[in-house]
């Protein structure tokens, strides 16, 4: 069973699609990274998600249940840190942890007062008096207390600087290592997706454009230059699948998505490299510099 399943979501707002017959499977025991520009439909989905927003057409299972129907039963067995974290301004985090105690079976204490202490953030500290990226360290602290089957990460390093990015993402490596719980993120922070992911999805405009595994989708994306007097080498690349060909002066460059070394000729002059997750995104979806 695929703790996440996504059947033909569809979500209208009026006259605009944010959603458009998106399915989607999430193997167990995966890191499955959900990625796409602002206004590309990930909150639309992400709500749908958690039953939270009833689809216009479609329907999500959650641990091989309906969440629209059976929300309540199933989020005890799911963790979850939202873009916005949120809790009454008085309490602080131990007393957020006591409260959450009574709500679910297996509650690890403990463990929230050590990954505060890791994260630097203090457990007697007002939640309304904490910067939005310690809001968002406890709520993960929370979510991760209950030992959920199912953690949804909906861009949990927001607002966190890079030193605080990267205790979030050695946090989540540790506690994936340890119990091999379903993970679905979205995020903007694409190195840091790329560290943890074994899987990645990207939606633009309302429908999933790339869906696979990382290292799958790593391999078959290249950068491919070459002498803009070898005119004949760009036909060639139309084999290659090219996403994104640039002339720049004395050298043409390309982002190819099907790279075979053995349909490339050596009198080209080829020079080839790998791409990062982030290079691929924007060749994929065409962000500029400084959109997302």
């Amino acid at each position: 069973m695929n703790p996440i399943a996504l059947e033909g979501l569809t979500v209208r707002y009026g006259q605009r699609l944010a959603l458009d017959q998106v399915s989607l499977a999430v193997p167990e025991g995966s890191v499955f990274a959900l990625l796409g520009r602002n206004g590309a439909g990930k909150s639309s989905l992400v709500r749908c998600l958690l039953g939270e927003q009833k689809p216009t057409a479609g329907r999500t299972l959650l641990l091989g249940r309906d969440v629209w129907r059976e929300r309540a039963a199933i989020l005890s067995e799911v963790g979850v840190v939202p873009e916005e974290p949120d809790a009454p301004p008085s309490m602080t985090a131990r007393r957020l942890s006591r409260f959450c105690s009574r709500l679910y079976p297996r509650w690890d204490a403990a463990g929230v007062e050590a990954r505060l202490k890791r994260f630097g953030v203090s457990p007697d500290t007002p939640f309304g008096k904490l910067s939005k990226g310690q809001k968002g360290q406890v709520s993960l602290a929370l979510a991760l207390a209950s030992t959920p089957r199912l953690l949804v990460l909906d861009d949990p390093t927001l607002g966190l600087d890079a030193v605080a990015r990267k205790a979030v993402f050695e946090e989540l490596i540790g506690e994936l290592a340890d119990r091999g719980t379903t993970v679905f993120l979205t995020t903007h922070d694409l190195a840091g997706a790329e560290r943890i992911a074994d899987r990645v999805a990207i939606l633009n405009q309302g429908r999933i454009v790339l869906e696979e595994e990382m290292e799958t989708l790593k391999q078959r994306f290249r950068r491919i230059s070459f002498p803009s007097s070898r005119k004949e080498a760009v036909t060639r690349l139309e084999t290659l699948a090219p996403v994104a060909v640039a002339s720049r002066g004395w050298e043409v460059e390309a982002v190819v998505s099907n790279y075979d070394e053995g349909r490339l000729v050596r009198e080209d002059e080829p020079e080839v490299s790998a791409l990062t997750l982030e290079e691929i995104f924007i060749a994929v979806t065409g962000v500029v510099e400084g959109e997302r």
